[in-house]
């Protein structure tokens, strides 16, 4: 999975806003912003296949495509990042060890461009995957006369390069609940060498009632990190007597196994 996001833009500047610009935006248009990103989303035509990437030691590249299903010319920027996460959040910083190429592109309407995910060195050693972003970023175009907003698109996939020398080993998980204060937090670590990518996460009590966790995708956990996500059930419903299932890098109703009460 990838993550897609609508980014306004000035016509003015081709700047993004500032974060509180943006917040009191979201505030006062709300769902009618939401509605407009998507719609905007769909109709640039700009599409991305396949949606994450993941390198052999033996493999210096591999590609994904652009492709423009839209009616007008997109321009866009390709970029990677390493990916960690710390402090139960992602980090993303520029890196050289990924190179994309072509970084810049014009897509013609019905035209697709491949890109290539080309590794630079040696494969990493240790035992561990290497995790990257691989950004692409719609680039606004100006017309004349055209006021208002532009919403351009962001797609965000990732990419994994598997170490040299032995496979790594599959995600090693750790579930528990944590309380912080009125708020319930699902924390999960990874002792694994590979990612854990987790998705539709539900609970289900002691009489087979199944309350919704996270609908779709809930996050990644990187090899030898830990991250955390709010629970957006009551904790009254997560009482003892019930159990946990999950969608793990794409294989549905695996169960969890919390270690212990929640804390």
């Amino acid at each position: 999975m990838f993550d897609l996001i609508g980014i306004p833009m000035s016509h003015a500047s081709n700047r993004p806003f500032s974060r509180s610009a943006l917040r009191l935006r979201r505030c006062i248009a709300g769902c009618a912003v939401a509605l407009l990103a998507c719609t905007a989303a769909f109709a640039s035509g700009l599409q991305v296949s396949p949606v994450s990437l993941t390198l052999k030691a033996t493999q210096q590249a591999d590609g994904l495509w652009l492709s423009n299903t839209g009616e007008n010319v997109v321009h866009a920027q390709v970029r990677v990042y390493r990916w960690t996460q710390e402090d139960d959040a992602d980090k993303l910083v520029p890196t050289r060890e990924l190179l994309a190429s072509p970084p810049m592109i014009e897509l013609a309407a019905g035209d697709r461009q491949l890109i290539r995910a080309i590794r630079l060195g040696a494969p990493p050693a240790g035992g561990a995957e290497q995790a990257y972003r691989l950004i692409v970023d719609e680039l606004p175009i100006e017309k004349p006369g055209q006021k208002g907003l532009q919403y351009v698109l962001r797609y965000s996939m990732p990419v994994f390069v598997e170490p040299a020398g032995a496979a790594a080993t599959a995600p090693q998980l750790q579930w528990t609940l944590q309380r912080e204060g009125d708020k319930t937090l699902l924390e999960v670590s990874n002792a694994g060498g590979t990612h854990a990518q987790i998705a539709d996460v539900t609970y289900i009590d002691a009489a087979g009632n199944r309350n919704e966790v996270a609908r779709g995708l809930l996050g990644y956990v990187l090899p030898g990190a830990r991250m955390r996500w709010a629970v957006k059930v009551p904790a009254a419903a997560l009482a003892a007597g019930g159990h946990w299932e999950a969608m793990i890098n794409g294989n549905t109703n695996q169960s969890i196994a919390l270690a212990g009460p929640a804390r």
